[in-house]
């Protein structure tokens, strides 16, 4: 049995990770997984980089921006970073407070955001943007959904970028859904699974086993939605009819998470266009934050 130590932020991506401890799956494929919630990206990227965990379940754009030197927390040396499994496309939605009508009502409010320049950031920025207003609000950075979720109900800001099942808790407190930000933005790559690239070398076989336990853990879960919100409702502390709807959202084929867990070309060069756009600098090729191996050693 071989431990893998996984930070993940709190969302879509760790209902696999708790169905998979619960039924043994991971345990078949010879693996222990301890998991932990990271408060923000930047904690993160720090961990991830000084070897306290083999993989992160992160935003792809967190896997360009240290990469590409732009990250908001300075790392020792190069971040060697390197996505190798998708996750979803980020399933990201505008979630506002009750008084906010539409994304023009958000001028001269508070939004937040993870990081200033790093996660989702650009989506959100881009959204306003479009119409108009991103100059026209205080920005503040508050933390992953979980931080910002909580920061919205207590109102200490009036909208934030929450992706599911987060999105449906705001909802259920009476929070406004303003956007999907697929409907904006077009195809985005949301979360992946990334290491070091020291990592992906010294750690293949039980990264390798890490994407077959995941992809069979989906398959149970498709099997049996009302196993899947009971976990959900168990782990994320949600009411069991929100906890449904959420795994509806979650195990939805066309807008859920990944199956093949194929990490989206076209999403991920929509993260690149949008980092170009707001950094200055050019990014153009999806491949320098790959590695398609360990996905084509799982599956064939």
């Amino acid at each position: 049995m071989q431990t893998l130590n996984v930070v993940a932020f709190a969302g879509a991506s760790n209902l696999a990770l708790w169905a998979g401890q619960k039924h043994g799956v991971f345990a078949r494929h010879g693996l222990e997984i301890a998991l932990s919630l990271t408060p923000n990206s930047k904690a993160m990227a720090s961990d991830l980089y000084a070897g306290r965990f083999d993989l992160a379940l992160t935003a792809v754009d967190n896997i360009v921006a240290y990469d590409e030197g732009q990250g908001e927390v300075e790392l020792p040396g190069p971040a060697d970073f390197v996505a190798w499994l998708g996750v979803d496309d980020g399933m990201l939605n505008v979630m506002a407070a009750p008084d906010v009508a539409d994304i023009a009502a958000l001028r001269g409010r508070t939004v937040a955001v993870d990081a200033m320049t790093t996660g989702f950031a650009f989506v959100l920025r881009e959204i306003l943007g479009r119409a108009g207003i991103a100059d026209a609000v205080e920005w503040v950075a508050v933390g992953g959904g979980a931080q910002r979720l909580a920061a919205l109900v207590e109102g200490a800001q009036a909208a934030t970028l929450l992706n599911t099942p987060l999105d449906l808790a705001a909802e259920a407190k009476g929070f406004r859904r303003l956007a999907r930000a697929q409907d904006v933005v077009g195809p985005y790559q949301g979360i992946v699974a990334a290491s070091r690239a020291g990592v992906l070398a010294e750690r293949r076989a039980a990264l390798v086993a890490f994407a077959r336990a995941f992809r069979e853990t989906l398959a149970l879960l498709d099997a049996d939605h009302a196993e899947a919100a009971a976990i959900l409702a168990d782990h994320a502390k949600m009411p069991p009819p929100v906890a449904a709807r959420a795994v509806a959202a979650l195990l939805d084929p066309l807008r859920g998470i990944i199956r093949d867990q194929a990490i989206s070309d076209d999403g991920l060069r929509t993260v690149l266009r949008l980092r170009s756009h707001f950094t200055g600098k050019q990014l153009d090729d999806p491949s320098r934050y790959l590695d398609p191996s360990i996905r084509a050693e799982a599956f064939g």
